[in-house]
């Protein structure tokens, strides 16, 4: 008896990768992350240390409290075959327990000039889970809900305020194969 519920189990998550498999490839482009290095310059700078750029004078200096996370994109051939995947969070101490935080990622408009910038204004740890572990804690970087996902476009610097103890990270995705239609 517990043998068949486990061969049932385990058929209903093959069928139901296998369904996802084949509709993934009919209904979405693949995409897959970049495998060379795009060099992408970055910049953070608190209002102690903060110096204007020639591409980013027109932003605020960061206020108190706050970094200045500037990533300016270099630039491609077919920009329209790439995006960016930007995760804000913070790197934690963490064990078996699932962890959260908490904060809201605004977009923002620069006055006059109309480009956008994000800002998180606190971040705070959310619910965990309260299992008991028995393994050691280790380093993980814990990111916020809100994944900030936008077409690659190097025209425009991405500029990010964010408290003194986030940090940013990202990564460059290409689509893998041309547009198929679903008939």
């Amino acid at each position: 008896m517990k043998t068949t519920i486990h061969i049932k189990q385990l058929i209903f998550g093959l069928s139901v990768l296998a369904a996802s498999t084949s509709f993934t490839g009919y209904a979405m482009p693949k995409v897959e992350q970049v495998q060379q290095q795009l060099v992408i310059q970055t910049s953070v700078m608190d209002n102690d240390n903060y110096k204007t750029q020639a591409n980013t004078k027109m932003y605020p200096a960061p206020k108190e409290n706050m970094m200045q996370h500037i990533l300016t994109l270099p630039k491609l051939n077919d920009e329209s075959q790439y995006l960016i995947e930007i995760q804000i969070g913070q790197n934690k101490l963490v064990d078996c327990n699932k962890m959260h935080l908490m904060g809201d990622i605004h977009t923002l408009t620069l006055e006059g000039w109309g480009y956008p910038y994000y800002q998180v204004d606190s971040i705070i740890q959310g619910p965990s889970t309260k299992m008991m572990c028995t393994e050691a804690k280790k380093a993980q970087f814990i990111s916020l809900n809100n994944t900030i996902t936008q077409e690659y476009d190097s025209r425009l610097a991405k500029v990010f305020y964010l408290p003194k103890d986030a940090q940013l990270r990202y990564r460059i995705w290409r689509a893998a194969s041309e547009f198929t239609f679903s008939d």
